[in-house]
């Protein structure tokens, strides 16, 4: 009787035990767990646009700054200099702009009433050399018939040869004076050059008033400083990595085996634990999945299209985002471990 008891008592725990395991496997039939995954980030790479010495720094290792934050000074002597150089050229480049500018507006006046004025002096000094032309020609023939003196045709002679040369000068005066449109055409010229220059002085003072603007490193958005290589007093090159900021927006990369993805969707809650804090429980879901094997996009893919081919199970990245923001207290940063488990809550797809 006491063993039948006893045994009885066996088969009432093999029970338990058995309606537990089949519980527990009832309710988790769908999930999808993998130890293949790890916190990641957004990491921006902190470099200036600007060489110099660094004047100040206002950062230290894994500091906390917000987006707009000065996390150091570069020494901006010399590019306050430039500024004053090219706030003088642009100074000097507009003056002359606006004198050339002057000088077109006469011009374009001036010139062609030179040309008028050249065209009757021509026509005067014509008429005037014609009549003395006329008139050596009469006393030419004056002195021939013995009616005039040899005084009064030499006189003759020398006003025609005065008239001859003063027409001629005018003429050269004439053809110098049809060149207005030339003229003008240089002085325009001219003048758009120097405009050209103006907005080249105002080029390089915008560029100068930015490389000012520069020396001040700013954060681009929240986060921790990390990898800090850079100390006050040192020359750092434009494009140099001084650190790195990692961003307060965390994900979790999962490695999930091609197998496992039959009934996994964008949406799906997951629940998340990290190796370094194995008593805290995060909850997220399933963000996407990516187009494409882990392999595949990997540095040196694998080649398959070789006779000692051999099939083994692919992993795909799939993508996981936190539900709510991360506890202020928690230390995650990018490449820790995570165990995530997926509910795909028996979704299955029917082609």
């Amino acid at each position: 009787m006491k063993l039948s008891a006893k045994f009885m008592k066996i088969i009432l725990v093999l029970l338990i035990i058995a309606v537990g395991v089949g519980g527990y496997y009832y309710f988790h039939r769908a999930d999808v767990s993998t130890d293949d995954a790890a916190i990641d980030g957004r990491i921006v790479v902190i470099s200036p646009k600007v060489q110099g010495y660094v004047k100040k720094l206002n950062v230290q290792d894994n500091q906390i700054v917000k987006a707009g934050d000065v996390i150091l000074e570069i020494d901006p002597t010399d590019y306050i200099n430039k500024l004053n150089q090219a706030k003088a050229s642009l100074a000097a480049a507009k003056a002359a702009a606006s004198a050339s500018q002057n000088n077109l507006k006469t011009t374009a006046v001036s010139a062609p009433s030179n040309l008028d004025s050249a065209k009757a002096q021509v026509a005067s000094a014509q008429a005037t050399w014609e009549k003395a032309f006329a008139d050596r020609q009469r006393m030419e023939s004056l002195f021939q018939a013995g009616a005039c003196s040899r005084q009064d045709l030499d006189q003759a002679v020398a006003t025609e040869k005065s008239d001859r040369s003063a027409l001629d000068k005018l003429r050269a005066d004439l053809r110098s004076a049809n060149t207005a449109p030339d003229v003008i055409a240089a002085a325009k010229d001219t003048s758009e050059q120097l405009q050209a220059q103006v907005k080249q002085a105002e080029a390089n003072l915008a560029q100068a008033e930015a490389d000012l603007a520069n020396t001040k490193v700013i954060a681009p958005m929240d986060g921790r400083i990390t990898k800090r290589s850079v100390e006050v007093g040192d020359y750092v090159q434009a494009g140099q990595q001084l650190a790195s900021l990692v961003g307060t927006d965390l994900w979790i990369v999962a490695n999930f085996k091609e197998t496992e993805l039959e009934n996994m969707r964008p949406g799906q809650p997951v629940d998340i634990r990290i190796d370094a804090f194995p008593n805290v429980k995060l909850h997220g879901k399933v963000d996407s999945l990516q187009a494409g094997t882990g392999s595949y996009f990997s540095l040196f893919p694998a080649e398959n299209a070789t006779g000692n081919y051999v099939k083994t199970v692919q992993r795909i990245p799939v993508k996981i985002v936190f539900d709510s923001p991360l506890p202020a207290g928690l230390p995650l940063g990018p490449g820790m471990s995570v165990i995530p488990t997926v509910h795909t809550e028996g979704v299955s797809v029917k082609i």
